[in-house]
């Protein structure tokens, strides 16, 4: 029976479906990982734009020179400045027509405290006697402004009672209490435990500066001069071939497991510093290593022969044909490589709990270059990972809120590699 060239066979209508069939499967399953990316990104700007906001209480303070030398003579200093603030927060609530109907040290659980440190610390700087303060609201008050704490919440708590709501709601409407840009969160340190009003991840975000730093400077000319050597110049054998399957099987080793090496061989036998970004940043470089390696020897491998043989041709060595023409052609791949490597290493938890840095609480930054690399630190992820540990729910709230710095450094990092693999790209 014959057929016209134009009209479709039964195999050639089941091939067209089956084609169209797995382009509507490809397009929903695109469609449907942008779905999971989108919730996940809901999910953490809902739960951490809050760390960006503070609840704060404004005081206008007045002192003499005879109430602070028994302050300063005074066993327990920082009670007496709080007992300071309870009063000047008293005068300043029934001025405005609120009537606290609590004791002082009642009324000292709607500020952080941290306040009475804040307030010897200015008055002992200075030699004025009066001035305006915005005390960090503790954590209760702060979430009851955020709608993390209720009334009803509050039935068994010992840090605030709904009467305490009661009078943040007057001072609100006094314009005593406010929410406000929380610049501390950015560029603050941790703290203790009974005070997560006033954590930070400043001096974290500055440990993983100098851990980068270390990084870079290990991982960077070790990594490409070992791509390069294996690429170009090592002899094709039975130790090369056992070096590259090593090198690839690193690559998929738990990270945990660097964590293991380096308190073996860094702390345990080198007797480094512990908690120390020099630590950190040389168990990230052994992590790191392989994940530049890989990338650079496929960028080496991707220019083309005709590149080596022109410049052989014309009388080079073969360093210099690698050097000279090879290398800055695999520059952008290179390149692209060591920051995604960096980026990968920047977001590690798991070797650094094995090192310490989660067990200290890092509240003061470096005094120095030298002591950025060798005094104790944290981390960005492991100062995410403790608060994510802690019980108070202001803790939680900032560990989102790291979360959010944490995937803005790693995009930043991103658009570098992006920004220099198009700048360096050239087209043979």
């Amino acid at each position: 029976m014959s057929t016209s060239l134009l009209d479709q066979s039964s195999r050639t209508r089941k091939r067209n479906a089956s084609e169209r069939r797995f382009v509507r499967l490809g397009l929903g399953a695109i469609f449907l990982s942008l779905g999971f990316l989108a919730m996940l990104l809901i999910a953490i700007a809902g739960n951490g734009y809050g760390a960006f906001t503070q609840t704060r209480i404004d005081v206008a303070m007045t002192w003499d020179a005879e109430s602070i030398a028994k302050a300063e003579k005074s066993i327990v200093k920082t009670a007496k400045y709080n007992g300071m603030i309870a009063k000047a927060l008293r005068g300043q609530m029934e001025a405005a027509g609120i009537d606290p109907q609590m004791k002082d040290k009642e009324l000292l659980q709607l500020v952080s405290s941290s306040a009475g440190a804040q307030l010897r610390d200015f008055v002992t700087a200075t030699d004025a006697t009066k001035g305006q303060f915005d005390f960090l609201a503790s954590s209760r008050v702060d979430g009851y402004l955020k709608g993390r704490v209720t009334r009803a919440s509050l039935a068994e708590d010992k840090n605030l009672s709904p009467a305490h709501l009661d009078l943040v709601d007057a001072m609100r409407a006094a314009g005593m209490v406010e929410r406000r840009f929380n610049l501390d969160f950015i560029f603050g340190g941790d703290a203790s435990e009974s005070r997560p009003e006033a954590a930070g991840l400043g001096v974290s975000m500055v440990g993983s500066f100098y851990m980068v730093l270390v990084v870079l400077g290990c991982a960077l000319p070790v990594g490409v001069a070992a791509a390069i050597y294996l690429q170009e110049f090592a002899p094709k054998n039975r130790l090369t071939d056992l070096i590259e399957v090593n090198i690839a099987n690193l690559a998929a080793v738990p990270s945990i497991v660097f964590g293991i090496l380096g308190l073996a061989v860094f702390i345990q036998f080198a007797h480094l510093p512990q908690s120390a970004p020099l630590v950190g940043g040389l168990v990230l470089t052994l992590m790191t290593l392989p994940r530049i390696i890989i990338p650079a020897r496929a960028a080496l491998g991707a220019v083309p022969p005709s590149i080596r043989e022109a410049a052989l041709g014309v009388g080079a060595s073969k360093s210099q044909a690698v050097f000279h023409h090879v290398l800055p052609l695999s520059m952008p791949g290179i390149l692209t490589g060591v920051i995604i490597g960096m980026a990968q290493a920047l977001g590690e938890t798991a070797p650094l709990l094995l090192i310490g840095m989660v067990g200290y609480i890092a509240s003061n930054h470096p005094d120095g270059l030298i002591s950025g690399f060798t005094d104790p630190n944290s981390a960005m992820p492991a100062q995410i990972y403790e608060w994510a540990k802690r019980a108070d729910p202001a803790y939680i709230e900032r560990a989102w809120g790291g979360i959010i710095l944490l995937l803005a450094f790693l995009m930043a990092m991103n658009f570098v590699a992006i920004v220099l693999r198009r700048k360096f790209e050239r087209r043979w």
